[in-house]
Protein backbone atom coordinates (compact mmCIF):
# COMPACT_ATOMS: atom_id res chain seq x y z
CA UNK A 1 0.00 0.00 0.00
CA UNK A 2 1.35 3.43 -0.94
CA UNK A 3 2.45 5.79 1.85
CA UNK A 4 -0.35 8.18 2.73
CA UNK A 5 -3.04 5.57 2.01
CA UNK A 6 -2.90 3.57 5.24
CA UNK A 7 -6.20 1.91 6.16
CA UNK A 8 -7.87 3.49 9.21
CA UNK A 9 -7.08 1.68 12.45
CA UNK A 10 -10.01 -0.20 13.99
CA UNK A 11 -10.72 1.00 17.52
CA UNK A 12 -8.78 4.26 17.21
CA UNK A 13 -10.36 7.11 19.19
CA UNK A 14 -9.41 10.78 19.09
CA UNK A 15 -9.35 12.44 22.51
CA UNK A 16 -9.78 16.19 22.09
CA UNK A 17 -8.07 18.43 24.65
CA UNK A 18 -9.68 21.00 26.90
CA UNK A 19 -8.00 24.26 27.89
CA UNK A 20 -7.09 24.54 31.58
CA UNK A 21 -5.44 27.54 33.32
CA UNK A 22 -2.41 26.51 35.35
CA UNK A 23 -1.41 28.57 38.36
CA UNK A 24 -2.91 31.87 39.45
CA UNK A 25 -4.06 35.09 37.76
CA UNK A 26 -1.22 35.07 35.19
CA UNK A 27 -1.85 31.42 34.48
CA UNK A 28 -0.42 29.53 31.56
CA UNK A 29 -3.07 27.74 29.56
CA UNK A 30 -2.45 24.03 29.04
CA UNK A 31 -4.29 21.53 26.84
CA UNK A 32 -5.41 18.51 28.89
CA UNK A 33 -6.21 15.19 27.19
CA UNK A 34 -6.08 12.95 30.27
CA UNK A 35 -8.14 12.41 32.32
CA UNK A 36 -11.47 13.05 30.65
CA UNK A 37 -14.94 11.57 30.67
CA UNK A 38 -14.25 9.48 27.57
CA UNK A 39 -11.10 7.87 29.00
CA UNK A 40 -9.33 8.21 32.36
CA UNK A 41 -6.18 6.14 31.83
CA UNK A 42 -3.99 4.77 29.05
CA UNK A 43 -1.95 2.06 30.70
CA UNK A 44 -0.95 3.70 33.98
CA UNK A 45 -0.78 7.14 32.34
CA UNK A 46 -3.47 9.10 34.18
CA UNK A 47 -2.74 12.74 33.35
CA UNK A 48 -1.44 14.58 30.27
CA UNK A 49 -1.01 18.35 29.92
CA UNK A 50 0.44 19.73 26.68
CA UNK A 51 1.47 23.40 26.54
CA UNK A 52 3.01 25.90 24.15
CA UNK A 53 4.77 27.05 22.22
CA UNK A 54 4.16 30.09 24.44
CA UNK A 55 6.15 33.31 24.37
CA UNK A 56 6.87 33.72 28.07
CA UNK A 57 9.55 36.39 27.77
CA UNK A 58 7.10 38.99 29.13
CA UNK A 59 4.31 36.92 30.70
CA UNK A 60 6.48 35.34 33.38
CA UNK A 61 6.11 31.77 32.15
CA UNK A 62 5.67 28.84 34.52
CA UNK A 63 5.83 29.48 38.25
CA UNK A 64 4.23 26.69 40.29
CA UNK A 65 4.92 27.02 44.05
CA UNK A 66 5.75 24.01 46.24
CA UNK A 67 2.85 21.57 46.04
CA UNK A 68 2.37 17.91 47.05
CA UNK A 69 1.82 14.58 45.30
CA UNK A 70 0.91 11.07 46.46
CA UNK A 71 0.40 7.79 44.62
CA UNK A 72 1.97 8.79 41.32
CA UNK A 73 5.08 9.55 39.30
CA UNK A 74 5.46 12.87 37.45
CA UNK A 75 7.12 12.82 34.02
CA UNK A 76 8.36 16.14 32.61
CA UNK A 77 9.34 16.44 28.92
CA UNK A 78 10.18 19.65 27.07
CA UNK A 79 10.42 20.57 23.39
CA UNK A 80 11.58 24.17 24.00
CA UNK A 81 12.63 26.16 27.05
CA UNK A 82 13.95 25.20 30.47
CA UNK A 83 12.29 24.57 33.85
CA UNK A 84 13.92 24.55 37.29
CA UNK A 85 12.77 21.67 39.50
CA UNK A 86 13.21 21.56 43.29
CA UNK A 87 11.78 18.91 45.59
CA UNK A 88 11.75 17.75 49.20
CA UNK A 89 14.51 15.22 48.54
CA UNK A 90 16.78 18.22 48.05
CA UNK A 91 16.87 17.68 44.29
CA UNK A 92 17.70 20.76 42.22
CA UNK A 93 17.55 19.85 38.52
CA UNK A 94 16.81 21.54 35.22
CA UNK A 95 14.29 20.11 32.78
CA UNK A 96 15.69 20.65 29.27
CA UNK A 97 14.47 19.64 25.82
CA UNK A 98 15.13 15.98 25.12
CA UNK A 99 15.77 15.11 28.79
CA UNK A 100 13.26 13.42 31.07
CA UNK A 101 12.74 14.15 34.75
CA UNK A 102 10.77 11.48 36.59
CA UNK A 103 9.78 12.07 40.21
CA UNK A 104 8.18 9.42 42.40
CA UNK A 105 5.67 10.78 44.88
CA UNK A 106 4.46 7.54 46.40
CA UNK A 107 3.77 8.07 50.11
CA UNK A 108 4.37 11.80 49.67
CA UNK A 109 6.62 14.40 48.06
CA UNK A 110 6.45 18.10 47.21
CA UNK A 111 8.14 20.11 44.47
CA UNK A 112 8.19 23.45 42.66
CA UNK A 113 8.48 24.16 38.92
CA UNK A 114 9.69 27.49 37.53
CA UNK A 115 10.71 28.38 33.98
CA UNK A 116 14.21 29.87 33.96
CA UNK A 117 14.87 33.60 33.30
CA UNK A 118 16.54 32.82 29.97
CA UNK A 119 13.48 30.94 28.68
CA UNK A 120 11.62 32.92 26.02
CA UNK A 121 9.50 30.10 24.56
CA UNK A 122 8.03 27.30 26.68
CA UNK A 123 6.72 24.17 24.99
CA UNK A 124 6.34 20.67 26.38
CA UNK A 125 4.26 18.17 28.32
CA UNK A 126 3.60 17.33 31.96
CA UNK A 127 2.52 13.72 32.49
CA UNK A 128 1.52 11.58 35.47
CA UNK A 129 1.66 7.84 36.01
CA UNK A 130 -0.56 6.13 38.60
CA UNK A 131 1.29 3.78 40.94
CA UNK A 132 -0.11 0.27 41.49
CA UNK A 133 -1.43 -0.75 44.90
CA UNK A 134 1.75 -2.64 45.80
CA UNK A 135 3.89 0.48 45.26
CA UNK A 136 1.60 3.44 45.83
CA UNK A 137 3.32 4.25 49.13
CA UNK A 138 6.81 3.91 47.67
CA UNK A 139 9.43 6.29 49.07
CA UNK A 140 10.02 9.57 47.27
CA UNK A 141 12.61 9.38 44.49
CA UNK A 142 13.93 11.28 41.46
CA UNK A 143 15.46 10.14 38.15
CA UNK A 144 16.94 12.11 35.26
CA UNK A 145 17.82 10.72 31.82
CA UNK A 146 18.90 12.17 28.49
CA UNK A 147 18.12 9.58 25.78
CA UNK A 148 20.22 9.45 22.62
CA UNK A 149 17.98 10.16 19.59
CA UNK A 150 18.01 7.48 16.89
CA UNK A 151 17.02 7.57 13.25
CA UNK A 152 14.34 5.12 12.06
CA UNK A 153 12.96 5.23 8.49
CA UNK A 154 12.49 8.96 8.05
CA UNK A 155 11.94 9.72 11.73
CA UNK A 156 13.90 10.61 14.85
CA UNK A 157 12.98 8.66 17.99
CA UNK A 158 13.90 9.48 21.61
CA UNK A 159 12.81 6.82 24.10
CA UNK A 160 12.52 8.19 27.64
CA UNK A 161 10.54 5.31 29.22
CA UNK A 162 10.32 1.65 28.25
CA UNK A 163 11.33 0.29 24.82
CA UNK A 164 10.67 1.29 21.22
CA UNK A 165 12.52 0.90 17.91
CA UNK A 166 15.20 -1.27 19.53
CA UNK A 167 16.07 1.25 22.23
CA UNK A 168 15.35 0.92 25.97
CA UNK A 169 15.37 3.61 28.64
CA UNK A 170 17.09 2.89 31.98
CA UNK A 171 14.46 4.91 33.90
CA UNK A 172 12.62 2.67 36.37
CA UNK A 173 8.83 2.52 36.58
CA UNK A 174 6.45 0.36 38.63
CA UNK A 175 4.30 -0.87 35.73
CA UNK A 176 5.26 -1.68 32.11
CA UNK A 177 5.24 1.66 30.28
CA UNK A 178 6.36 3.38 27.09
CA UNK A 179 7.20 7.03 26.61
CA UNK A 180 8.90 8.36 23.47
CA UNK A 181 9.14 11.45 21.29
CA UNK A 182 8.91 10.72 17.55
CA UNK A 183 9.51 13.41 14.91
CA UNK A 184 8.72 12.40 11.33
CA UNK A 185 10.50 14.21 8.48
CA UNK A 186 8.38 16.50 6.30
CA UNK A 187 6.45 14.41 3.77
CA UNK A 188 7.72 11.13 5.23
CA UNK A 189 5.91 8.08 6.58
CA UNK A 190 7.35 5.82 9.27
CA UNK A 191 6.04 2.61 10.85
CA UNK A 192 7.09 1.44 14.32
CA UNK A 193 6.36 -1.90 15.93
CA UNK A 194 4.27 -1.67 19.10
CA UNK A 195 3.87 -4.08 21.99
CA UNK A 196 0.38 -5.52 21.29
CA UNK A 197 -0.12 -6.08 25.04
CA UNK A 198 -0.10 -2.29 25.51
CA UNK A 199 -2.72 0.32 24.82
CA UNK A 200 -1.26 3.56 23.47
CA UNK A 201 -1.93 7.26 23.37
CA UNK A 202 -0.35 9.32 20.58
CA UNK A 203 -0.21 12.96 21.71
CA UNK A 204 0.15 15.11 18.58
CA UNK A 205 2.22 18.29 18.74
CA UNK A 206 2.20 19.39 15.08
CA UNK A 207 -0.14 20.19 12.20
CA UNK A 208 -0.58 17.71 9.37
CA UNK A 209 0.03 14.47 11.28
CA UNK A 210 -1.76 11.24 10.38
CA UNK A 211 -1.87 8.41 12.94
CA UNK A 212 -2.66 4.96 11.50
CA UNK A 213 -4.70 6.50 8.71
CA UNK A 214 -6.47 9.15 10.83
CA UNK A 215 -5.70 12.88 10.67
CA UNK A 216 -5.22 14.06 14.26
CA UNK A 217 -4.96 17.76 15.07
CA UNK A 218 -2.29 19.36 17.27
CA UNK A 219 -3.04 18.99 20.98
CA UNK A 220 -5.29 15.97 20.48
CA UNK A 221 -4.44 12.40 21.42
CA UNK A 222 -5.11 9.29 19.34
CA UNK A 223 -5.98 6.24 21.44
CA UNK A 224 -4.92 2.81 20.12
CA UNK A 225 -6.41 -0.20 21.94
CA UNK A 226 -4.60 -3.37 23.01
CA UNK A 227 -3.76 -5.59 20.06
CA UNK A 228 -2.64 -2.91 17.59
CA UNK A 229 0.77 -4.19 16.36
CA UNK A 230 2.16 -1.12 14.57
CA UNK A 231 2.10 2.66 14.63
CA UNK A 232 2.22 4.41 11.24
CA UNK A 233 2.88 8.15 11.35
CA UNK A 234 2.77 10.41 8.33
CA UNK A 235 3.87 14.07 8.28
CA UNK A 236 2.61 16.81 5.98
CA UNK A 237 4.61 19.66 4.50
CA UNK A 238 6.47 20.17 7.77
CA UNK A 239 8.00 17.72 10.24
CA UNK A 240 5.42 16.05 12.46
CA UNK A 241 6.10 15.51 16.15
CA UNK A 242 4.22 13.27 18.60
CA UNK A 243 4.64 11.75 22.03
CA UNK A 244 3.95 8.02 22.14
CA UNK A 245 2.62 6.91 25.54
CA UNK A 246 1.75 3.29 26.25
CA UNK A 247 1.34 0.64 28.88
CA UNK A 248 -0.44 -2.51 29.93
CA UNK A 249 -4.05 -1.75 30.93
CA UNK A 250 -4.14 -0.59 34.54
CA UNK A 251 -6.54 -2.96 36.31
CA UNK A 252 -7.13 -0.92 39.47
CA UNK A 253 -9.65 1.75 40.38
CA UNK A 254 -8.07 5.06 41.34
CA UNK A 255 -9.36 8.22 42.96
CA UNK A 256 -7.82 11.42 41.57
CA UNK A 257 -8.24 14.85 43.15
CA UNK A 258 -5.99 17.90 42.89
CA UNK A 259 -2.42 16.53 42.92
CA UNK A 260 -3.24 13.23 44.61
CA UNK A 261 -3.90 9.69 43.36
CA UNK A 262 -5.41 7.36 45.97
CA UNK A 263 -7.88 4.52 46.27
CA UNK A 264 -10.53 6.16 48.45
CA UNK A 265 -11.96 9.48 49.56
CA UNK A 266 -10.22 8.92 52.90
CA UNK A 267 -6.81 8.62 51.20
CA UNK A 268 -7.33 12.02 49.60
CA UNK A 269 -8.74 13.71 52.71
CA UNK A 270 -5.85 12.47 54.87
CA UNK A 271 -3.22 13.62 52.37
CA UNK A 272 -4.84 17.05 52.15
CA UNK A 273 -4.99 17.41 55.92
CA UNK A 274 -1.35 16.41 56.34
CA UNK A 275 -0.19 18.75 53.57
CA UNK A 276 -2.02 21.68 55.12
CA UNK A 277 -0.48 20.80 58.51
CA UNK A 278 3.05 20.88 57.00
CA UNK A 279 3.48 17.20 57.84
CA UNK A 280 6.87 15.51 57.58
CA UNK A 281 5.14 13.16 55.14
CA UNK A 282 5.79 15.74 52.39
CA UNK A 283 8.71 17.74 53.76
CA UNK A 284 9.67 21.25 52.71
CA UNK A 285 11.05 22.51 49.39
CA UNK A 286 14.23 24.55 49.88
CA UNK A 287 15.35 27.31 47.53
CA UNK A 288 12.06 28.29 45.88
CA UNK A 289 12.16 32.10 45.47
CA UNK A 290 8.44 32.84 45.11
CA UNK A 291 6.16 34.45 47.66
CA UNK A 292 4.00 31.34 48.23
CA UNK A 293 6.17 28.71 49.89
CA UNK A 294 3.39 26.17 50.50
CA UNK A 295 0.57 26.12 47.94
CA UNK A 296 -2.76 25.82 49.81
CA UNK A 297 -4.93 22.87 48.84
CA UNK A 298 -8.44 23.65 47.61
CA UNK A 299 -11.40 22.71 49.77
CA UNK A 300 -12.63 19.17 49.44
CA UNK A 301 -15.90 18.78 47.53
CA UNK A 302 -19.07 18.43 49.55
CA UNK A 303 -19.57 14.87 48.32
CA UNK A 304 -17.41 11.76 48.48
CA UNK A 305 -14.75 11.59 45.78
CA UNK A 306 -15.39 8.45 43.77
CA UNK A 307 -13.14 6.35 41.55
CA UNK A 308 -12.79 7.30 37.91
CA UNK A 309 -15.59 5.73 35.90
CA UNK A 310 -14.70 3.53 32.94
CA UNK A 311 -16.41 3.43 29.56
CA UNK A 312 -18.96 0.62 29.32
CA UNK A 313 -17.54 -2.65 28.08
CA UNK A 314 -13.90 -1.70 28.68
CA UNK A 315 -11.44 -2.95 31.26
CA UNK A 316 -10.57 -0.86 34.30
CA UNK A 317 -7.36 0.20 32.60
CA UNK A 318 -9.24 1.82 29.73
Amino acid sequence: MLPGHEPPCEGLEVLEPRDVPLGGPRAMTVRRTLPQKQRSLIGAWCFADHYGPDDVSSSGGMDVPPHPHIGLQTVSWLFTGEIEHRDTLGTHELVRPGEVNLMTGGYGIAHSEVSTPDTTTLHGAQLWVALPEANRNAPKAFQHHAPTPLRVDGATVSVFLGSLAGDTSPVETFTPLLGAEVTVDAGATTTLELDPAYEHGILVDSDGVTVNGHAVGPGAMAYLPVGVPTLTLRAGDRPGRVLVLGGEPFEEDIVMWWNFVGRSHEDIATAREEWMAHSERFGEVEGYAGDVQHLPAPALPGVRIRPRTKPSGQTSGS
